[in-house]
């Protein structure tokens, strides 16, 4: 298992990997960016381990998320609130929704233990909310994922931004 105190860069050592686990993998990223750009957030959910961590560091090359400050370090309940937030029909930064657009590209896949894959990609992700301009977020996904009876689960996601210690307004949906 990478852990939070390893670098996502150090975690990635290029080594072979199958074609068919390649695409298997790329084909899971695409699938879960159409889940978050659809606002499908229980499908969404359903692809993290019970003990699953969703993690945006709030400066580059940060190594703990509980020691230092986040952006976001949520597990599963901490998901499910904002999951809840965002359809809460009274929420009025929602209204109307968040839209979104994801581009995810340059997926290396790395073996690690128990057959576990370490996943890096970047990302562009547009962002349009109502009497606000658009968002541009960009950086690097780092995905521990982990087999399980019907594919793959996301032990740990981890969102780099380039930009990641700059000035934001609210995030509002999960990047």
């Amino acid at each position: 298992m990478v852990t939070a105190r390893e670098s996502p860069m150090r975690a990635i050592a290029l080594s072979p990997i199958d074609q068919q686990t390649q695409h298997d993998v790329e084909q899971f990223l695409y699938r879960e960016a159409h889940l978050l750009d659809s606002r499908n957030w229980d499908e969404w959910e359903a692809l993290f381990t019970d003990d699953g961590i969703y993690w945006v560091p709030l400066v580059h090359g940060q190594d703990d998320p509980i020691g230092h400050a986040s952006l976001f370090h949520e597990d599963s309940i901490m998901r499910d609130v904002r999951r809840r937030r965002l359809e809460q029909e009274r929420a009025w930064s929602q209204q109307p929704v968040t839209r979104t657009a994801r581009i995810v590209g340059n997926v290396l896949v790395t073996p690690a233990q128990a057959g576990a894959l370490v996943v890096r990609s970047t990302f562009h992700l547009a962002e349009w909310r109502k009497a606000r301009e658009h968002r541009y977020l960009n950086g690097h996904y780092m995905h521990e994922l982990v087999p399980s009876t019907d594919g793959w689960r996301i032990r740990l996601k981890r969102v780099n931004l380039i930009n990641c210690d700059g000035i934001h307004d609210c995030f509002e949906v999960f990047i």
